[in-house]
Parts: structure tokens; sequence; C-alpha cells
């Protein structure tokens, strides 16, 4: 990562600067739902972004990632899920992504939280702590993908449901 770039919380004003990254970041994954954008507008409407930081290099931003809160077996358990993050396509592959997730779970853990979720690639996320745990689940996916990050406690055990902003369309 290039030394002029922060990371730094979410402001008014960000908003679509953020929303443009998500757009590149997603447009041409496969695994895109093509409502990234639409899910951080939905979180931060609802007030459900618990951790919302970007990636500032002189300036311009060049990265986001949200964090907010999940249910587990229909509770509220102060478990966060992780995502989406993204990063401007010209600048991927330099760590701004890696210093965003880094510096989100360094803020969930000051905020208290017990853990963490993502749907996302175990090779890449395993170097944060991430795991597959057979006791967590996400409906619908393959479970190889869904992994968690306990931060503190005992990890509970049931299914998981994201914010409804994750329904936006």
């Amino acid at each position: 990562m290039r030394n002029e770039v922060k990371v730094r919380d979410e402001r008014a004003g960000d908003e679509a600067a953020i929303r443009t990254i998500t757009q590149a970041a997603f447009a041409k994954a496969e695994h895109s739902s093509g409502t990234e954008a639409e899910i951080v507008d939905a979180l931060r409407a609802a007030n459900a972004l618990a951790v919302s930081l970007v990636a500032d290099d002189g300036g311009a931003l060049v990265g986001h990632v949200a964090f907010s809160p999940v249910q587990i077996a229909a509770l509220h358990c102060n478990w966060y899920g992780l995502g989406p993050v993204s990063v401007r396509p010209d600048r991927q592959r330099q760590g701004i992504g890696t210093a965003l997730i880094a510096q989100g779970l360094a803020r969930l853990r000051t905020i208290g939280a017990r853990g963490c979720v993502i749907l996302g690639d175990p090779a890449y996320y395993g170097r944060f702590g991430f795991v597959h745990d057979d006791d967590l689940r996400l409906p619908g996916v393959a479970p190889e993908y869904f992994l968690r990050l306990s931060i503190e406690g005992a990890v509970p055990k049931g299914n998981v449901t994201y914010h409804e902003a994750f329904n936006a369309s």
C-alpha cells in the first residue's frame, strides 16, 4: 500500500465516492449480486454501519469496508458481518483491502464485539484468523465459504442473519 493512503472513518460527504468505488469494485466480480453499493447505502440509511472505514489517498477515496450487526439463532449477540469491502479496480492488489479489513477488525475489538463473520475466500480471510465453523451457518451458501472470527467469549451456534439491508436491490 502506498504510504500516502490513510484509513479513516467514513464521514459526511463520502457517500457518493463510496458508492462509485463499490460499484466499480464489484462490476466484474463473478460472485457479485450487483447490489453491493445499494447494501452500503441501505445500511447507512438504517444507521446499521457499526464500522465504516475508507482508504483516503490524498483526498481521493480508493477503498471502503463496512461492518454491520448480525443475528445468530435469531439473537443479537454482539457479532458483526464484514462486507462489502471494496477497492477501486486500479488500486487493487496494493494492500488497501488488507489495511481496511485489519483496521476494521481492530475497531470491532475496541467497541467490544464478540466476533465477526464473512462470506468469502477461506485462503484470503484465513490470514486474518477467519475459520469455517460447522456450528455457524448462512443458509443457501456453500458452507466452506462462510467463515467466523471469534474475538471474545464463546462462539454462538446457529443460523446467521444479516441486516435486512442485505436484501437491497
